[in-house]
């Protein structure tokens, strides 16, 4: 494997890549280049710190991990037992969670975002704002202030690089952290859901990734057409399960989407029954 690389794109924003983590982040404000060269000096090390804790992190209990990046995976993932979760649920938004946290010990830092993957780590100092494109349908775009709370956002599903045992096209969450929204994005795709249905496929997770954290649980592989009585009760089953984690505060708001059909919760998002 080669070492950690990183390199400037169009616009100035710094893409960095080692193995299976993939980021581009871009910083506003006096300290933009400082916080960059921290971001690539602590970059190159997070791989080699997290291999040696895959068997742990793949695991649903175990000891506290050691390394920074496990650990707040392990944090991220401890709320939402006893429903099934590993600390792999977390492991983008962990990732980009570190990384923006090395970018804020810069000063003059007003805004900044690490995307990995899709999952991001966001910043924005008082008085900023920052635009987001949620995966809705149709896509929609919403506008964050630092009064929001929002410091991660995180996608989901079958169709998606990881495994699900849901069918859900796509869960987005935002949440206080890139880790926490990673994690309940997983778990509320798993929760959109018709157990039994003839029209979906799955199979064992083992059987198309030896090493994955989900062992031979059923994973979605082809879900064929649904009934819109179908793709509304399978949306129901999602969105109660957010609505109960956004009680618990773990979730801000999220948006469900299933076979053209969009749920969304919480005001930040249009078309939830409180969004003003």
């Amino acid at each position: 494997m080669t070492g950690a690389q990183a390199a400037r794109l169009p616009g100035g924003r710094l893409h960095l890549h080692h193995g299976p983590i993939d980021l581009v982040i871009d910083v506003d404000g006096p300290g933009r280049e400082a916080a960059l060269a921290h971001a690539t000096d602590r970059f190159a090390t997070i791989l080699d710190e997290m291999v040696p804790e895959l068997p742990r992190l793949r695991a649903a209990s175990g000891p506290m991990p050691e390394g920074p990046v496990a650990r707040r995976m392990a944090l991220a993932t401890a709320p939402f037992v006893p429903t099934f979760v590993t600390p792999m649920a977390a492991v983008a938004g962990a990732v980009a969670d570190e990384i923006l946290a090395t970018i804020r010990t810069a000063p003059g830092i007003l805004k900044a975002h690490v995307n990995n993957g899709g999952d991001v780590a966001l910043y924005l100092a008082p008085g900023a704002t920052a635009t987001a494109l949620i995966a809705t349908d149709p896509p929609a775009r919403i506008r964050l202030t630092a009064a929001d709370g929002i410091g991660g956002i995180a996608t989901s599903g079958w169709r998606g690089r990881s495994h699900s045992l849901g069918i859900a096209d796509s869960v987005t969450v935002l949440a206080a952290t890139a880790a926490a929204a990673d994690a309940a994005a997983t778990l509320i795709a798993n929760a959109v859901d018709l157990p039994g249905h003839p029209a979906i496929t799955r199979r064992p997770a083992s059987d198309i990734a030896p090493d994955s954290d989900l062992g031979a649980r059923p994973v979605t592989t082809h879900v064929g057409p649904l009934s819109a009585a179908d793709t509304a009760r399978a949306l129901a089953r999602g969105t109660a399960h957010a609505e109960g984690l956004r009680a618990r505060g773990l979730v801000i708001a999220a948006a469900l989407v299933l076979n053209g059909e969009t749920r969304t919760l919480g005001q930040l998002l249009p078309g939830d029954p409180a969004h003003a």
